[in-house]
């Protein structure tokens, strides 16, 4: 299973989502089979659009989960560790939804608003 990560800022565009989830497939070859984004941004109304687009799968990543894969991200911010108390938010959505045996595909992609991280789980 591949997974994109999302991190994103509230109302952040369709089309920048859109952008990133194409730059992350160009990098790696692989499209994705879900989107996994932290609950509290699962009903952003561009990440909806986006997805519809797409026709993915779009998957919430409770707090507990998002915290457990940290130690397997390997970028680190410090904007995002100040305001949700992890250093990584799509790296660690796309492991935690994943699997806990999955391994990042592409590291951290940033875009206006958003940012984007593929992981690939153990039974790609």
């Amino acid at each position: 299973m591949i997974v994109a990560g999302l991190g994103l800022r509230s109302g952040c565009a369709a089309d920048v989502i859109l952008d990133l989830l194409r730059e992350a497939h160009e990098r790696c070859g692989l499209r994705p089979d879900l989107v996994a984004v932290p609950a509290f941004r699962y009903r952003e109304a561009g990440l909806q659009a986006a997805l519809a687009r797409l026709g993915l799968t779009l998957r919430a990543v409770t707090p507990d989960e998002l915290a457990t894969a940290q130690p397997r991200c390997v970028t680190r911010s410090a904007r995002a560790q100040a305001a949700l108390g992890v250093a990584s938010v799509a790296e660690g959505c796309a492991l935690a939804a994943a699997g806990a045996r999955s391994r990042l595909i592409v590291p951290r992609l940033t875009g206006t608003h958003a940012t984007c991280a593929m992981a690939q789980g153990e039974n790609a």
